[in-house]
């Protein structure tokens, strides 16, 4: 309907009337540069008895106006505001989902057995007296449902990212890398002894490996400076609006993201890493590894209570 009304009013036009009839000021205001553009004047005008905005052309210019016209009208389609800024477009790796299966599971496994949470739980004093592992199981526990849900959601997103930049396998394991220094730099900064769980530390170390890739701004054009810089204000926007929740682990969130940040420094050491089978078979089985013997360790040794 749209299209066979706009033909029709074109026929019109193209009939004798040199007027050509625009939506808005703005409209008659960019058709005018278009026609400039091909060596056409026009005289934009207002009619108050109901024409609204028109261009005004001699009837000699008025059928290549409108023609100037149409073309410019196929040309912008798309809305202004959207416009090509990376060469390369993100990747998001479905191995996320298994990473939030995990938390599901670790979750359904602590509900049966709640003592879970007591040897998994991070306890400063207890990791610094031998429990190591407190580092690692921590990040897969929850304190409820909506807590799971919180970072199940947000993780998803990060974590997925994460390991379409790194490849599966080496991105689950700095992810984990990251949750675990995320609890130690809380325990080594707190004042107080540190009690925490949840994967929160892991969600904001795959932030930080994605703000590292953002930082090297190899893809985007202009000045080096100006999109380090704006990579910069979103990243630390970001970590404002997920990680300095009122309530929430602040420590634990801060280290995690500068882990992230640190690990995707040393990862990007490593070229070709995303696209490496064998380099993601070995890192994946590592990272098996960080997850089973962790808690192997926590529910077969005896560990300290404070």
């Amino acid at each position: 309907m749209r299209t066979s009304r706009r033909t029709c009013l074109l026929r019109m036009e193209l009939s004798g009337n040199p007027r050509i009839r625009a939506r808005t000021r703005r409209q008659a205001m960019d058709w005018s540069l278009v026609l400039v553009s091909q060596g056409i004047e026009s005289t934009i005008e207002f009619e108050e008895s109901g024409a609204g905005w028109t261009l005004l052309v001699t009837p000699e210019d008025h059928p290549r106006a409108l023609e100037a016209i149409r073309l410019f009208r196929l040309e912008n389609r798309r809305w202004p505001w959207r416009r090509p800024i990376l060469k390369e477009t993100a990747l998001f790796d479905w191995g996320g989902l298994g990473w939030v299966l995990l938390l599901i599971f670790f979750f359904w496994a602590t509900t049966k057995t709640p003592d879970l949470r007591v040897v998994g739980r991070m306890n400063s004093q207890a990791v610094f007296s031998g429990d190591w592992w407190r580092l690692f199981t921590a990040t897969w526990l929850h304190a409820d449902l909506a807590h799971l849900g919180m970072n199940a959601s947000l993780g998803l997103v990060l974590v997925g990212l994460a390991l379409g930049r790194h490849g599966t396998g080496c991105g689950l394991l700095l992810v984990c890398l990251s949750g675990a220094a995320g609890n130690l730099f809380a325990g080594l900064l707190a004042t107080t002894p540190h009690l925490s769980l949840g994967a929160s530390g892991m969600v904001m170390g795959s932030l930080g490996l994605l703000a590292f890739e953002s930082f090297q701004a190899g893809n985007i054009p202009g000045p080096r400076w100006k999109a380090v810089l704006g990579t910069a204000a979103a990243i630390i926007m970001l970590f404002v609006l997920l990680g300095l929740n009122p309530g929430s682990d602040v420590l634990a969130h801060l280290g995690g993201f500068l882990g992230g940040l640190g690990l995707g420094a040393l990862a990007s050491l490593v070229p070709n890493r995303a696209s490496s089978t064998s380099l993601n078979a070995a890192a994946g089985f590592v990272f098996v590894g960080l997850v089973l013997w962790p808690w192997f360790t926590a529910v077969t040794r005896p560990s300290h209570s404070f």
